[in-house]
């Protein structure tokens, strides 16, 4: 049964209607010969096309102009290079006004030295990586820092791009030998304003010698004076000293609680790092009863926040319930840059410095350099007072 044709619909000739019996023969011969009865004609007159070395100029042009307008890099090519360079340098003055590349503006630099112990017994906290990363940020704040290197595993060092080489002069030389610390200290390469003490492997043994020297408590504090003196009567007295101390509460740790007047204590957001404080905040009070009676704990920093986590957020409001006073209202985040930064020896604001870590360090560094300083008496942090105790 067929289809009814539709009166008013009219046919090709040589193509039948649905309900006829006409072979099929004839539609493929109908179509064959209406398409080659069309042919396209070749004389047809056509536009020329465009000059094509000019279009590819216009573009790269164009995608060098992109370029530098996105990424602040150079052009295509010499020609694009002059061409752009105007650009260039517009881009480059903006990159110098952007906070966020340049880091905090116009810190107000402290009355004297502000000597600051980053230490914490418990490993993988992040305290070199705090250590580097707030004197990175404070250096781009105008002020003039010195790194102390006291890890034996030199991190901090190759985080700075120092020459920290076994054998090579270093913080060994300063506490052991009592070498003069003009002597041994490097410019870091990227960031002006920030000298480093750097740390070998010789200071894994330097548990060991420092038990039979006299004064071995001390040792590091008498180095850094006459340091410190030597540059505040020269034209660049330092107004920070960070001291970045190993793992663990031994003879150079003490060292550094001895030399420093402010402790910072990285803590990591997870409860194993908490029970450490209790111990640590225990040998505060006895080097401060028998050793420095001006140390105390001026800070806590937050680390490796995970704010997609209770855990994290648990743990950051019972330290801020237990220590208002010392903890910074700036958290440090788990941050992908912050751990790639080490293997290019850069810190997280030179390695990008627009990424939430570096960000974090640096509003870090502009609270560690506008916070009033904690006294040692209402602020003062017993080991009553520690977490691991509270829980």
């Amino acid at each position: 049964m067929g289809w009814p044709a539709r009166p008013d619909v009219k046919r090709p000739s040589g193509i039948p209607s649905p309900g006829s019996d006409a072979p099929a023969d004839g539609l493929i011969e109908t179509a064959v010969s209406t398409t080659v009865e069309r042919p396209v004609s070749r004389e047809t007159p056509r536009t020329q096309p465009p000059d094509m070395s000019d279009m590819v100029s216009q573009a790269a042009a164009q995608v060098t102009a992109v370029a530098v307008g996105s990424t602040g890099r150079g052009g295509v090519g010499p020609e694009s290079g002059r061409d752009l360079a105007p650009a260039q340098e517009q881009r480059a003055a903006s990159r110098e006004e952007s906070p966020k590349v340049k880091g905090p503006a116009l810190l107000e630099r402290p009355a004297r030295t502000r000597v600051i112990a980053v230490a914490n017994q418990k490993g993988g906290v992040g305290k070199t990586t705090t250590a580097v990363n707030l004197a990175a940020g404070l250096v781009q704040g105008g002020q003039q820092v010195l790194l102390v290197d006291l890890d034996p595993q030199g991190n901090a060092s190759t985080a700075l791009g120092v020459d920290h080489r076994e054998g090579s002069p270093g913080a060994y030389q300063a506490v052991l030998e009592d070498r003069p610390v003009a002597d041994l200290v490097q410019p870091a390469p990227d960031l002006s304003g920030l000298t480093v003490l750097p740390a070998t492997i010789d200071l894994a043994g330097a548990e060991i010698d420092l038990v039979s020297l006299v004064a071995r408590e001390s040792r590091l504090r008498r180095a850094l004076s006459a340091y410190l003196d030597e540059r505040q009567s020269g034209s660049d007295p330092l107004d920070y000293v960070f001291i970045d101390c190993p793992p663990s509460l031994g003879l150079l740790t003490l060292n550094a609680l001895v030399a420093a007047e402010e402790i910072l204590i990285p803590l990591q957001c997870e409860y194993y790092a908490m029970e450490g404080v209790g111990l640590l905040l225990r040998t505060v009070d006895m080097v401060r009863a028998h050793l420095n009676p001006d140390l105390h704990v001026s800070t806590i920093l937050l680390t490796m926040h995970d704010a997609r986590t209770r855990l994290s957020a648990g743990v950051a409001d019972e330290v801020r319930r237990h220590f208002p006073d010392q903890v910074l209202r700036v958290t440090i985040p788990r941050s992908v840059r912050i751990s790639e930064a080490p293997s290019y020896q850069q810190t997280v604001m030179t390695y990008d410095a627009s990424s939430p870590g570096a960000l974090s360090y640096l509003e870090a560094a502009r609270e560690i350099s506008v916070r009033e300083k904690v006294g040692s008496g209402a602020a003062r942090l017993t080991e009553s007072a520690h977490l691991g105790g509270q829980r």
